[in-house]
């Protein structure tokens, strides 16, 4: 069964802010998400709530919620300003 996949309004925000081409390959990992919430690129952080998943130079940071199966992304953009 398939995980419901839900951008918050902060990282829809910062989803589309950025270049074309690198919306399009972020796409793709959200819904390779919905299939399977944690793949073997991503890591649990430390010091907050959630995983982190890389696609080249972005990252993109979401929680996870079983139960309901549905996955919040809170957080995507460059690694130099996604941990600020």
């Amino acid at each position: 069964m398939k995980y419901h996949v839900h951008l918050e309004t902060k990282a829809r925000k910062e989803l589309f802010d950025l270049p074309k081409e690198i919306i399009q390959r972020i796409a793709e990992v959200l819904d390779d998400l919905e299939e399977n919430p944690r793949p073997p690129a991503c890591k649990k952080l430390t010091g907050r709530e959630g995983y982190r998943i890389r696609k080249e130079d972005y990252r993109i940071l979401y929680s996870i919620d079983d139960e309901k199966r549905f996955i919040r992304i809170y957080r995507i953009g460059h690694r130099r300003e996604i941990y600020r």
